[in-house]
């Protein structure tokens, strides 16, 4: 909700919430047998043989965690400073380098358009911070803390499914 034009960003919004439903689900199932992400992906590992790791909650998992991974280059991207000089009050640079980074090397030329377009429709970024901070009048200063904090906190877990991927060989290259 917080990246403004629901029309443009809502697709975006139930591709993450669909993928955490499925591995909600997964979990849900057995919770005593999936403690963790890793306990997933090891029984569907199990489970599905030659499918794996296209199919389930590692696929949902796979999508979420690189859709975490633009989210999170984008807000430190912010965090950092990063801004167009002459419009410093949008977020199109840093969304772009969050897309570079996270998400353009797994879309094909289409979706890599579609999302060049959508950058248009981004809110400010006053109205992202205001945002993030539901609504509260809060210094910018202290939005940006606040989004420092946020990534300390969260961006070694990321690392860490990451790393889990790539010890499963379970990252997929093919483009959506």
């Amino acid at each position: 909700d917080c990246l403004g034009t629901p029309i443009v960003y809502s697709p975006v919004k139930a591709d993450l919430t669909g993928n955490i439903k499925k591995i909600r689900a997964v979990y849900d199932s057995n919770p005593a047998k999936f403690k963790t992400l890793q306990n997933i992906l090891e029984a569907e590992k199990e489970m599905h043989g030659s499918a794996w790791p296209k199919t389930g909650a590692t696929l949902a998992l796979m999508w979420l965690k690189r859709g975490l991974k633009f989210m999170l280059v984008l807000l430190q991207s912010i965090s950092d400073g990063e801004r167009d000089e002459e419009h410093p009050n949008l977020i199109r640079v840093n969304a772009m380098k969050a897309y570079e980074i996270a998400l353009k090397k797994y879309h094909g030329w289409m979706l890599q358009k579609l999302f060049t377009g959508s950058v248009y429709a981004l809110p400010y970024k006053s109205d992202l911070l205001k945002a993030l901070e539901k609504g509260k009048e809060v210094k910018e200063e202290e939005s940006i803390e606040k989004i420092h904090q946020f990534l300390l906190r969260v961006t070694p877990i990321l690392d860490a499914i990451y790393e889990m991927y790539t010890k499963m060989n379970a990252e997929l290259s093919y483009k959506a």
